[in-house]
């Protein structure tokens, strides 16, 4: 079988980079070892973060840092036998999130996630996802005036640098917004832009029928069987062979099963993640995706159910579930909104790809021809599947990039 390109991955990256080459009037080839959506990308809050231009950071206050050293606590956990093994990247993370060195991160991130509403928007309407939708922001809820007051003027500074939109929440404001959420809270921060989604794992499958009505195939294969040829690329999937000219590498996290074979050596750390969907009693109704910003967890009103999402644990990719984090969030969610019984047989559990300077790595391989890489959006993969995939779809076909994308590109790693 040929193509002109093979996109390895079907998560949200994969499909959408695959879905934005088939909008070019490419034939593509999408290679995954399971079926779309069911690794990384179906675990994840639902949320396409306009807001989010600024990355996750590694904690710079040293006492923050003691206490996240006791390890009991929601926003982040960590495995004592993983910490040889991550010290390189935490290291480099740490360095990377310096104050000053964030903020010029963020200047540069921040054009993705400009893109991120409309790029979405153009692929939902095309592939009539509309119902999966919800363009009501999302909403942080305080327990501590001083928590509160930091975040106002955090959210003033973005808004006026990045022209994100806030609104400020008294409890009167909250209990109006959530009047079955507690009163534990002296009131939120509510971000407008965002949309949030209400089923992940349904948006990336209506992606994928979009892409297959535009006449591209979903084939199961090993992305390991990966080789070049003299004219390009071919990788065992289906029943036989696929050859292409261009390949991308969109793993997410086991993105190095293909770059270190072919001498590639990229730094990029895993921030493990659960959730665990829930009933709620009596008529209780969550309305909007809702995080205890203290506390650390997310609650969003999923159509499966409550679903209740975690901080960052910090282990090896492939370790045995450990999800006391999730016990822990269950705990104190329990306390602020009447969530009832557990709906999943266990926790679900996702490896969100992190590289050190928090963005992706994006834009054609160094060394080799026809060799494109599109992986390591840590917490915003679902925030950068179609812009993503229309900067490396445009730069595969030639085209001038909705933005530039030097900033992302492989060779800051010298790898």
């Amino acid at each position: 079988m040929t193509a002109d390109a093979i996109v390895l991955g079907a998560g949200i990256i994969g499909v959408s980079t695959a879905l934005q080459l088939a909008r070019r009037g490419k034939s593509v080839v999408l290679v995954d070892r399971k079926e779309p959506g069911m690794e990384t990308s179906y675990g994840n809050a639902g949320l396409i973060q306009r807001e989010g231009v600024v990355p996750y950071g590694f904690p710079q206050q040293f006492g923050l840092i003691l206490r996240y050293a006791l390890n009991n606590r929601i926003d982040a956990h960590y495995h004592w036998r993983a910490i040889p093994s991550v010290t390189s990247f935490l290291a480099k993370y740490w360095w990377h999130s310096n104050l000053t060195r964030h903020q010029l991160i963020a200047r540069a991130y921040a054009p993705l996630i400009e893109h991120s509403i409309s790029t979405h928007n153009e692929l939902i309407e095309e592939a009539g996802a509309e119902a999966l939708i919800a363009k009501d922001g999302w909403t942080e809820v305080f327990r501590s005036n001083a928590k509160q007051d930091a975040e106002f003027r955090e959210a003033e500074r973005l808004a006026g640098e990045y022209g994100v939109s806030f609104k400020r929440l008294t409890p009167a404001d909250l209990a109006a917004q959530e009047p079955h959420l507690s009163n534990d809270f002296v009131g939120g921060l509510k971000w407008e832009d965002p949309w949030s989604v209400r089923d992940p794992l349904a948006l990336t499958r209506a992606y994928i029928a979009l892409f297959e009505k535009l006449g591209g195939r979903v084939l199961k294969g090993d992305a390991k069987s990966l080789s070049q040829t003299r004219t390009g690329w071919q990788v065992v999937a289906g029943d036989g062979i696929v050859e292409a000219k261009d390949v991308v590498v969109a793993l997410g996290p086991w993105s190095d099963t293909v770059t270190k074979p072919l001498g590639y050596n990229f730094l990029v750390g895993v921030k493990r993640g659960y959730h665990m969907h829930y009933g709620t009693t009596g008529n209780a109704k969550l309305n909007g995706w809702t995080m205890d910003a203290e506390r650390g967890y997310f609650l969003a009103p999923m159509n499966q159910g409550i679903r209740l999402t975690t901080g960052a644990e910090f282990a090896r990719r492939d370790a045995p579930k450990t999800p006391v984090q999730l016990e822990r969030a269950e705990a104190v969610a329990r306390t602020i909104f009447p969530l009832s019984e557990r709906l999943d047989k266990e926790p679900w559990m996702g490896a969100r790809p992190c590289t050190p300077d928090m963005m992706p790595v994006l834009g054609k391989a160094p060394r080799h021809d026809g060799l494109w890489f599109a992986f390591g959006h840590a917490h915003h993969g679902l925030t950068l599947g179609p812009v993503t995939g229309q900067v490396i779809a445009e730069a595969i076909t030639g085209q001038k990039t909705l933005i530039d994308i030097s900033a992302y590109g492989p060779e800051r790693f010298n790898a």
